[in-house]
């Protein structure tokens, strides 16, 4: 064990929030707070962002009452972003405000381009000789991360797409007479893990149940299948409910639909892919009524429908984080490791931030069947301890009352700093 290194804690969290991201948030909290080492507990307020600008606010005087709500709250409570760091002055700056206030552990929650920073900030501070461990703690629902089991937050938002299918199931058998198509588009980028998740709506071994028809990024979308698989299903069903991951490509290897702009780490925005499909059905399918609905924001912002499993272990990987580097680990991020016993079981381990940096964990081949849009029971047995239990959130006056931090800001050391 190397030795303790006093100074200061700074987390901040990226990328799009999830339910359970604050959950990670309360865990790094907590535990800094038992460490004698650790003086002050900052906040960099809208990621990178916030560091850069150096907007850091002081979570050790939130009080208890906030840090436990915070298990239950939606969203980022520090705020968040997308801002690529790609300029040395950026770099350079990070580092100046880091010496300002004495920070020596760094706690980055997000995605890949998140741990691709966390990294590039550890190798710099190495190469300065400035004393920092650096721990990065995984964070999306699109479950894509490589070496971790699964992700905080993709048990949440599986829990939550997979009761709103059942639910709108419920209304399309009512209206449905064998001639309704509903179109469903959730979030997933690149992989298919979230629309995969829709099948958890499905009682065990009954095919026949909704959605009929998942539609998976990992799969190239063939258009004269599809819609004979519909009208198949409409034979069958009083109506056909089709999930489609919005990463969902053509046999060339296109998006069906995606912005043209992509965003600051060359992403394309994606969404439209229900609407692309609608067209097309009510185009080729003469009589057949169609509706097409985007989850949204909403898949990763219901706390209301989140899962107790996941927010547990978001929980535990914001105190894995702060354990490991207390005891002298850095350049990590913190993973996921299912037990191997015949219960569900999960412990956290420890993966190197340059194994994850701009890697994407496909949905595994095996898990998808034959027919290219069903999952198999290996699926489900993966998925299914995610979404266990239920988050309890207080209610007022009939509506969820969440948490916000004070944000009391820190005093600023250094000049202003213009973003690029």
């Amino acid at each position: 064990m190397s030795e303790e290194l006093s100074g200061n804690v700074l987390v901040a969290q990226s990328g799009g929030p999830t339910t359970v991201i604050n959950a990670s948030l309360a865990g790094v909290v907590t535990e800094a707070l038992n460490h004698g080492c650790i003086e002050e507990i900052y906040g960099g307020l809208n990621g990178i962002q916030g560091i850069l600008t150096e907007d850091l606010v002081d979570l050790a005087e939130e009080s208890q009452q906030v840090i436990r709500g915070l298990r239950y709250t939606p969203a980022a409570a520090l705020g968040t972003c997308r801002y690529k760091v790609k300029r040395s002055e950026d770099f350079d700056r990070i580092l100046e405000v880091f010496k300002a206030h004495n920070i020596r552990y760094f706690f980055y929650i997000g995605g890949n381009d998140s741990q691709d920073t966390a990294d590039q900030i550890s190798k710099l501070a190495q190469e300065r000789n400035y004393e920092l461990r650096v721990i990065g703690i995984p964070k999306t629902v699109d479950n894509d991360l490589p070496v971790t089991d699964h992700c905080p937050g993709y048990g949440s938002v599986v829990k939550y797409i997979s009761t709103t299918i059942k639910e709108m199931a419920l209304d399309h058998e009512a209206v449905g007479q064998h001639d309704f198509v509903s179109i469903v588009e959730v979030m997933g980028r690149n992989a298919g893990w979230i629309a995969a998740g829709a099948t958890m709506a499905k009682r065990r071994n009954q095919p026949e149940d909704p959605p009929h028809i998942i539609l998976l990024p990992e799969i190239a979308f063939d258009s004269e299948r599809f819609l004979y698989l519909v009208q198949e299903s409409l034979k069958k069903n009083r109506y056909c409910m089709v999930v489609v991951g919005e990463g969902l490509v053509d046999t060339d290897g296109n998006y069906v639909a995606a912005a043209s702009q992509a965003d600051s780490f060359g992403h394309a925005p994606l969404g439209g892919a229900a609407e692309y499909l609608r067209q097309l059905v009510e185009q080729r399918l003469g009589g057949v009524r169609v509706r097409a609905n985007k989850l949204g924001i909403a898949q990763r912002s219901a706390a209301h429908c989140s899962s107790q499993a996941d927010n547990d272990e978001a929980y535990m990987c914001g105190v894995a984080a702060v354990e490991a580097a207390i005891a002298g680990e850095s350049d990590k991020m913190v993973t996921l490791v299912r037990t191997e016993s015949e219960q569900y079981g999960c412990e956290t381990g420890l993966t190197p931030l340059s194994g994850i940096a701009n890697q994407v964990k496909p949905l595994p081949a095996t898990w998808i069947n034959e027919d290219g849009v069903s999952l198999s029971f290996q699926f489900h047995k993966y998925a299914s301890p995610l979404i266990q239990g239920e988050v309890e959130v207080p209610f007022e006056n009939g509506i969820p009352e969440f948490v916000t931090i004070s944000g009391n800001q820190i005093a600023k050391e250094l000049a202003p700093y213009q973003l690029g």
